[in-house]
């Protein structure tokens, strides 16, 4: 096989020694194929990189016409953060006036990623965002196999070819939350981190410890929560349990901030006289909470747009930088 062309499905075929018909009938998802011929077809997928050629099924000269928005993650952390739903305008928006169509590839992390990789293996797309990625998901390994066009919204935490992202500065905006608790007086300030495996749980995280270090402060008060309302909620109750004396926290997202204050002041604590508050994201649950939510912008739908943006112009042909976003504290009533 010639380094200078992509493989083909003859050239799978022949690594899989299988015939072309039960190739493509792999690669089609038909389930009449015996089992290890479906495996030995697709090994040899992952092991050349083969891209199904949408335009040689159809045999015309096809334009790119899809985009797919890659979240895997639990069904009811999609449906409940605002985060995705931004998400998805944003990208919807860009797309408007142009011939592609925004298609969702949505699934459970344990339940649905055999699912998700035959559907991006096959060529059902011609681009993808990817949103909430997590270090160690077997889906990325996919999208570098393939070499399909791939944008993150968010830093991936990747080993191998780096891929284009979009991102805000997280790092600052943990800074930015924690100075303003400091600022107001806090000396016993704990922080509620995202999930440890994702670049925004990491980054708001050390944007808190530094902050606290600086100040000469402790930096031990620390739970790790999911993004969730019930995981901030449940890391709340560790926190007044372990520390009793904390007066200020910095949570990584407004829906566990909106619990953790629900649990504050189901102590008897007043928010912010004892204990002060910043979340992250500035989203719609900010405005809910009373008092309202101090919090950390997190620009959800311009995040989108610049990441659609930077698909469209891989589709192009075109190279592209990763790109990080400023951020700003969004006043409230909680620091």
């Amino acid at each position: 096989m010639s380094a200078r062309r992509p493989p083909t499905l003859e050239d799978v075929a022949a690594r899989a020694g299988v015939s072309r018909a039960t190739a493509s009938r792999v690669v089609n998802d038909d389930p009449r194929v015996r089992e290890s011929a479906r495996e030995a077809v697709s090994s040899a997928i992952a092991e050349l990189g083969y891209l199904p050629n949408r335009a040689a099924r159809s045999l015309v000269v096809r334009e790119p016409d899809s985009v797919a928005v890659l979240i895997h993650e639990p069904d009811q952390r999609i449906f409940a953060d605002p985060f995705f739903s931004g998400m998805l305008r944003g990208v919807s928006s860009r797309l408007a006036g142009t011939p592609l169509q925004m298609v969702l590839l949505l699934g459970e992390p344990a339940r649905d990623a055999a699912r998700m990789e035959r559907y991006l293996r096959a060529g059902h797309t011609d681009g993808v965002i990817v949103v909430s990625a997590h270090r160690g998901d077997g889906l990325v390994s996919v999208l570098t196999e393939t070499r399909l066009p791939t944008v993150f919204v968010g830093r991936p935490l990747t080993e191998g070819p780096a891929f284009p992202y979009v991102d805000v500065d997280n790092r600052e905006g943990g800074r930015i939350a924690t100075r303003r608790l400091v600022e107001r007086g806090c000396r016993r300030i704990a922080t509620i981190t995202g999930p440890t495996d994702m670049a925004a749980g990491i980054d708001r995280f050390e944007g808190w410890r530094d902050t606290l270090a600086g100040a000469g402060l402790p930096t031990d008060a620390v739970e790790t929560g999911d993004f969730t309302s019930q995981g901030g909620a449940e890391a709340m109750r560790r926190l007044l349990a372990a520390h009793p004396d904390l007066d200020g926290v910095f949570v990584a997202s407004d829906l566990m901030a909106a619990a953790a204050m629900a649990e504050i002041q189901a102590t008897g604590r007043r928010v912010p006289e004892d204990v002060a508050l910043v979340g992250f994201d500035a989203s719609a649950a900010s405005s809910l909470t009373r008092p309202p939510l101090t919090s950390v912008e997190n620009p959800v739908s311009e995040m989108a747009v610049r990441a659609t943006e930077l698909l469209l112009r891989l589709l192009r042909g075109e190279e592209v930088e990763p790109e990080v976003l400023p951020t700003r504290l969004v006043e409230g009533g909680t620091a």
